[in-house]
């Protein structure tokens, strides 16, 4: 036994099926139907009850036959007498419907056109079960969804799209249809040929010659067919039924070569709607709805406001409206290292309209916004001054962009391909900063060519910053070079081979070339009288042998050469009179010339990750050095140089050597505030640290164990807060004559 419940889905997909039935198709359903009682009528028997008014005297000669004789010489007759037609005509028929009918759905049950038809149905039913909304009766009229759906709406116009997207692939629906139709037409033509002729074999009077004449004593017998008049007149109406099939199998064949089945246009459409973005379909998904167009032309219109790219939008709007309002954004503001205002946006499917109340917001940040549409009402944002788009296709309209011309002044740019960058970057003339991330090649492959444009607009660009993979430096960038004073490159492993257009760019104090593979000093580095720090990290400088060059260079102060591969440095660094930091970190250099010590106005010197193996006395020249790093180096011992007259040092990082011992001449550094001696080969600490006043309260970078080493009072005082009087009270009494700084 079945239950209901087992049932119920069978009959609703039969319902649901229903609409994609067109009228020749429920009228072929119906003659079926009627085919197949005609089939079956003619095999059902009736018992005859005859009265016993009907009994009459027998006449004429008789036979001698039993009854049992005449049974058999019936049953000779019915098979050797009867043509085929006679007897089999009703199995025959019954078959031949049994075809039709199952030809008839096979589109709808095959398995690779069955599951975009449910799917399709499924959809169809989600579409028609919304209620009255203000959402969608401002969208479009014929449909409604509730206000509290609208997770569901969004999640419908998803399914939706995926199902277009999957559907419009292959036209597998169409072709079966088709093939369906002209396989029940060659079915008819094919019943026809051979059944039109049966009826002129029924007839009433058959003559029989049974061969067994010994057994029934005659040769001939007169057998008549009682049933010829009513297979005849059934014959005739399942030939009639069976023409009406043909005709209709002839129209909707004729239909659909006639119609353009494959693509489905919307003009009716957009004439009664409110609506003029609906999309014109094509392959299995249009002709689903060709179909349902014939079942009711209202379902299709209901069907297409979900296919409007407007009224999603619409929906979206006021989701986004809900969901991130004004509150919302306001408590998601935060203040950066700067004291500026900042609001991040993340993977939304559009910016919020409360977005452009926000009056004080200075920096805005959105990351992975499919349609970022910056609109009108962004002219409230008075304060913005900064704006981030990470993979974000961002369009403006004309009063926006005007608004972004004249408050712009840091615009930061991640994209993958120069293509996605929007033109209106390069119209805003008071952009002060431009950070491009991504790649800026013009053919797709590696940056062989300067893809983004003229920059011609950008007159007040002070800063480019490029993290991309050039192979030259892009002959644009001289249309601002009388402005431009800072140039970043980070080029992620590329070489960077042409740098011949540095030469005309006179006024750069900045110059960043990092990971562009280079060897050498570029020599255009000559023309820029005016650099002030130049960073070439990161690259495969193995000699500095130019370093001489960059003589007249006078007001080169900061020069970053880490993360490269240099052996040996010149002693033509002492040229460099104007360096306040030089920065050598890991590299492979196992001495220091005593040129270097030449450099009065240092103040910082970073050696980190190097080969060296002894820091020269001649370091006491160094009298203004403040940051002195020479950790992961191979350093035994300190000279006394170092503690008695680089006074101003306050960060002293030794970590990762092999020092044995810490000279106590460590207490004339009077300003130092941070020093780290972790991983060396010390085994106890000078107490003179505790004169260090500036390394309380986790100054002092060394292991546990060595650090209890120390006189508990200095332990104590090197542990505790900073407060100046209890620092000039501890002095006092050690002796030391030092001043508190901080």
């Amino acid at each position: 036994m079945f239950s209901l419940s087992e049932l119920a889905p069978l009959n609703q997909h039969q319902n649901r099926s229903k609409l994609l039935k067109p009228w020749w198709e429920v009228f072929m359903d119906y003659l079926v139907v009627l085919m197949l009682m005609t089939s079956v009528l003619p095999q059902i028997h009736h018992a005859h009850k005859i009265g016993p008014n009907l009994h009459s005297a027998p006449r004429g000669r008789r036979t001698h036959l039993v009854y049992q004789q005449y049974i058999y010489i019936s049953q000779v007759c019915y098979h050797e007498a009867l043509p085929l037609s006679s007897r089999f005509f009703p199995y025959m028929a019954l078959l031949q419907s049994l075809v039709l009918v199952a030809s008839g759905s096979f589109w709808l049950h095959f398995p690779h056109t069955s599951s975009r038809i449910e799917q399709f149905l499924s959809i169809l039913a989600k579409c028609y079960s919304g209620t009255d909304s203000p959402l969608l009766k401002r969208i479009d009229s014929v449909i409604s969804l509730d206000k509290s759906d609208g997770e569901q709406a969004r999640a419908l116009f998803e399914r939706l799209r995926k199902f277009r997207s999957h559907c419009e692939s292959s036209a597998v629906i169409c072709k079966v249809y088709l093939a369906q139709t002209v396989f029940k037409l060659l079915i008819v033509t094919l019943i026809m040929s051979y059944t039109v002729p049966l009826l002129g074999s029924l007839s009433f009077n058959h003559t029989c010659h049974p061969e067994e004449w010994a057994l029934v004593g005659y040769a001939t017998f007169e057998c008549i067919h009682v049933l010829s008049s009513l297979l005849r007149k059934l014959l005739a109406a399942y030939l009639t039924l069976l023409g009406l099939y043909g005709l209709l199998n002839f129209y909707t064949l004729t239909w659909i070569l006639s119609s353009s089945l494959q693509q489905y246009s919307f003009h009716s459409l957009k004439e009664l709607s409110s609506l003029r973005d609906f999309p014109d379909l094509k392959n299995d998904l249009a002709f689903l709805i060709h179909m349902l167009d014939q079942y009711d032309p209202l379902l299709v219109q209901r069907l297409f406001v979900f296919l409007s790219p407007v009224s999603e939008s619409r929906l979206l709007e006021e989701s986004l409206e809900r969901r991130w309002g004004e509150e919302k954004l306001h408590a998601m503001i935060s203040v950066d290292a700067d004291g500026r205002s900042r609001l991040q946006l993340v993977a939304l499917p559009r910016l919020p309209p409360a977005l452009f109340t926000l009056s004080q917001l200075q920096v805005l940040k959105l990351e992975l916004i499919a349609d970022t549409r910056f609109t009108a009402h962004m002219t409230s944002m008075t304060s913005l001054r900064e704006l981030h788009l990470y993979h974000c296709t961002a369009t403006v309209d004309p009063s926006a962009l005007a608004f972004l011309q004249e408050r712009l002044e840091v615009l930061q740019l991640t994209f993958t391909q120069a293509s996605e960058i929007p033109s209106w970057v390069l119209s805003l003339r008071g952009l002060h900063e431009l950070h491009l991330s991504g790649r800026l090649a013009s053919d797709g492959g590696v940056g062989r060519s300067w893809a983004l444009g003229s920059l011609r607009q950008l007159r007040h660009l002070r800063v480019l910053v490029i993290r991309g993979m050039l192979q030259r430096i892009p002959g644009e960038l001289c249309e601002v070079a009388s402005n431009l004073v800072r140039l970043e490159i980070q080029n992620e492993g590329t070489r960077l081979l042409v740098l011949m257009g540095l030469k005309r760019m006179v006024y750069l104090t900045e110059l960043h070339l990092q990971d562009c593979q280079l060897e050498r000093l570029p020599s255009a580095l000559l023309a820029l009288t005016n650099l002030r720090v130049l960073d070439l990290q990161h690259n495969n400088l193995m000699t500095l042998e130019e370093l001489l060059s960059l003589a007249h260079l006078r007001r080169l102060s900061c020069l970053r050469l880490a993360y490269n591969r240099v052996l040996v440095l010149p002693a033509s660094v002492g040229v460099l009179r104007g360096l306040e930091l030089l920065d050598l970190s890991n590299n492979q250099l196992q001495s220091i010339p005593p040129a270097l010590f030449t450099l009065r106005r240092l103040r910082r010197l970073l050696l980190a990750g190097n080969l060296l193996e002894e820091l020269p006395a001649e370091v006491k020249a160094l009298q203004l050095l403040t940051e002195l790093d020479l950790s992961g180096n191979r350093l035994e011992r300190l000279p006394t140089e170092l503690f008695n007259c680089c006074l101003e040092l306050r960060t002293l990082n030794m970590s990762h050597n092999s020092l044995s011992f810490l000279p106590r001449e460590i207490a004339a550094l009077s300003q130092l505030c941070r020093l780290d001696l972790r991983s060396n080969n010390l085994e106890e600490l000078p107490a003179e640290l505790g004169c260090c006043s500036g390394l309380h309260g986790g100054g002092l970078l060394v292991e546990n164990w060595l650090f209890l080493s120390l006189p508990p009072h200095v332990r104590d005082f090197l542990s505790r807060s900073y407060t100046p009087e209890a620092c000039e009270l501890y002095l006092f009494n050690l002796g030391c004559s030092s001043v508190c700084y901080r």
